[in-house]
């Protein structure tokens, strides 16, 4: 999945939900020092939080967008960040001390050859971490976009059957890639929405499935679409309470 869009789209689309993530991701995660690799920093969400935790000297980040790169390295001088998928890391064996992947499993190519180089690039003993919303539920960021989208269009595919979607899934792929110690979290982040128009916005932005979705509907289908969210929805201001499945393990 290619995200050929400016760090800004991204940030308005999806930032919001990720970044008040990041801080929670990594208590979960139990990260104790660097050096930390973020894999698929994005614009920088967990970048941002490794860094103010643990210092820039500390942190290393990879992405395979360029847009995704210049904002990372722009925003985090002191931050090496270099342009890489998941599944080929520029880095050596072991190190890191550990290997963090926020809301990027779902997108690898091959999720367990991309936590295996996650694995590869991390000491004996430390730790792979890896979060994902729970897209077979309602109960992300993209679910109302998806419900809406499915009732006026039964047979249209969403995301849930993307890698580590389904609750336990992620820990299923940690063990398939050989790590240890393995364990299950579930992570929880409520974002308020002051008005819907705030909330519809940035599904315009073609970033990601849900957003090339929207782009890709004419004015009519986006019109209905835009509607149907709207009846789903709470009056305004309303909250969305979101749930990410996580994983972590011992390399």
């Amino acid at each position: 999945m290619s995200f050929a869009v400016a760090a800004e789209s991204y940030d308005r689309f999806m930032g919001r939900y990720s970044m008040p993530l990041a801080p929670r991701f990594l208590d979960f995660a139990r990260v104790d020092g660097g050096p930390v690799l973020d894999v698929g920093c994005g614009p920088g969400a967990l970048t941002s939080a490794l860094v103010e935790r643990f210092g820039e000297d500390a942190v290393a980040a990879a992405d395979p967008s360029e847009s995704f790169v210049a904002a990372a390295r722009e925003r985090h001088p002191g931050v090496r960040v270099e342009l890489a998928a998941a599944e080929e890391l520029p880095f050596d064996d072991g190190e890191f001390a550990a290997a963090m992947a926020q809301l990027v499993v779902h997108f690898m190519t091959d999720a367990v050859a991309g936590l295996r180089e996650m694995a590869r690039v991390t000491r004996e003993g430390g730790i792979v971490a890896a979060c994902v919303w729970d897209l077979a539920s309602p109960a992300n960021p993209l679910g109302t976009v998806w419900q809406a989208a499915q009732q006026l269009d039964p047979g249209l595919e969403g995301e849930a059957e993307r890698a580590g979607a389904t609750e336990g899934h992620l820990g299923e792929l940690f063990r398939a890639a050989g790590l240890r110690d393995v364990e299950d979290g579930v992570l929880s982040v409520e974002v308020r929405h002051d008005s819907f128009d705030e909330w519809w916005e940035p599904f315009t932005l073609g970033v990601g499935p849900s957003g090339q979705y929207v782009a890709g509907l004419d004015e009519a289908a986006r019109t209905a679409l835009r509607d149907r969210c709207h009846e789903l929805l709470p009056s305004a201001p309303f909250t969305i309470a979101v749930r990410a499945w996580a994983a972590r393990g011992i390399v």
